[in-house]
């Protein structure tokens, strides 16, 4: 005689199954608004497999339901270059902004130019910048780069002189909320300056600052790059005190000032 099925005892499994996965729920919602860093899924396995249970997959499972339930709301679960974060939609930005006394500092077209040319050809080092750009880069401009954490040096050049490679890193992509370089825009749909310019922008946007210039005179990409920039050129530079000022006869106040490179 075969055994009947316990209609309760079922129902008391499923209960304890959706408790479960509530429980998860909420102490992955806990975790990543108290992190100040992006969890990898991996970190979030280790740290609640052993209590909870729970796979990668589950873990997985989790994040897209947070992610809907955080559809209708004024925060999103973002996946960046070293994980998982909660982040404030973009559209509320200008209201969470005026919670802070003090602007951001600009970002100067120099200064983007510059990251720009990492992301793209990396590694690069200080002097092919330079080529590409036209003019001889403030040291200040890579000081400020690396003390933000958006480049690093990845190793050194095999030439005289032994130059030091850089390359992006981690947390610039996580700035960008990207979670690769394959996310950048690829350069040939870069046609005119007028695409670089918004280009340019909106990475100034994503890093939240606002990137300076006046949009007078365009200093041209070197020829050497125009097959890998498909014919991209770089708008004049308004930049901070640590940027250069690259237009001929610029009358800005001098900062570290860039001089043009002598080939």
């Amino acid at each position: 005689m075969s055994e009947q099925a316990d209609p309760q005892a079922d129902l008391d499994i499923q209960n304890t199954a959706d408790a479960r996965i509530a429980q998860l729920d909420r102490i992955l919602e806990a975790l990543l608004l108290a992190s100040e860093q992006p969890l990898p899924t991996e970190q979030l396995q280790r740290m609640l497999g052993h209590d909870l249970g729970v796979t990668k997959k589950d873990i997985r499972e989790a994040l897209a339901r947070l992610s809907e339930d955080l559809e209708t709301r004024a925060a999103e679960l973002s996946e960046v270059a070293s994980g998982w974060r909660i982040q404030v939609k973009r559209e509320y930005a200008e209201w969470v902004a005026r919670l802070y006394q003090e602007k951001p500092p600009r970002l100067s077209r120099a200064l983007l130019e510059t990251l720009a040319l990492i992301c793209y050809r990396q590694p690069i080092t200080r002097g092919e910048i330079e080529d590409v750009r036209g003019v001889a880069m403030s040291p200040n401009i890579i000081r400020t780069l690396l003390d933000r954490g958006w480049i690093r040096e990845v190793g050194v050049k095999e030439v005289p002189g032994r130059p030091s490679l850089f390359g992006t890193t981690p947390q610039l992509l996580d700035d960008l909320n990207l979670r690769s370089l394959d996310d950048l825009p690829p350069l040939p749909e870069i046609k005119d300056t007028q695409q670089l310019e918004a280009a340019l922008e909106k990475i100034g946007e994503q890093l939240h600052e606002t990137p300076a210039g006046d949009g007078d005179g365009m200093s041209a990409i070197a020829a050497d790059d125009a097959e890998s920039m498909s014919d991209a050129s770089a708008g004049d530079s308004v930049g901070d005190d640590d940027d250069d000022h690259e237009a001929a006869g610029d009358a800005s106040p001098a900062g570290d000032d860039e001089a043009p490179t002598v080939h």
